[in-house]
């Protein structure tokens, strides 16, 4: 079995455990209802934190490539808009948290690298949406400070989340 720098096994059942509750809060999240289209909370992207943390980029990328490509199919959103601005948002949000993570190392805690990975979330998804779908710019600037005001307030919530789950498992790892 292969082991990472902080000796967590990774097995592949965890991964898929992790999938499936991304997945979850993907699905439960899509009930509550928003203001402006593509405005979540982004919930998922606590599993995918944790992941990243727990088993390094290659795993958090996994959880993050199943929980969109199985979200899409279960809505009927696959290679749609939705999954466009889902799947772009999903990959640089997970890859911008690794690099904060990898480059910061100790100083770039849970909630500093959920800063950075929504930031990149909104700012991908709102590139996408002018290249693809709307082709103004005026539009994406006037929605643009709504998104990413909510995009960090999330982001910092999820990154609380985040770190109290970490703490959480490290205790009990200790108890063991």
């Amino acid at each position: 079995m292969n082991k990472i720098k902080n000796d967590i096994p990774f097995p592949a059942i965890h991964i898929a455990l992790l999938s499936a509750y991304a997945v979850g809060l993907h699905s439960i999240e899509a009930l509550i209802p928003t203001p402006v289209p593509w405005l979540r909370l982004g919930l998922a992207n606590i599993i995918t934190l944790t992941t990243l943390y727990l088993y390094g980029l290659k795993a958090g990328m996994t959880v993050t490539l199943t929980r969109v490509f199985i979200r899409s199919l279960l809505s009927g959103t696959f290679l749609g808009p939705g999954f466009v601005m889902s799947l772009g948002g999903g990959v640089a949000c997970t890859l911008v948290m690794w690099v904060t993570k990898e480059l910061f190392g100790r100083l770039a805690n849970p909630i500093t690298v959920s800063f950075f990975g929504a930031l990149a979330h909104n700012i991908t998804q709102l590139f996408l949406a002018y290249l693809l779908f709307v082709r103004r710019i005026e539009p994406i600037l006037l929605v643009s400070p709504v998104i990413i005001f909510f995009g960090i307030i999330t982001g910092i919530f999820n990154g609380i989340v985040t770190n109290l789950i970490i703490k959480k498992i490290r205790q009990s790892q200790q108890a063991d």
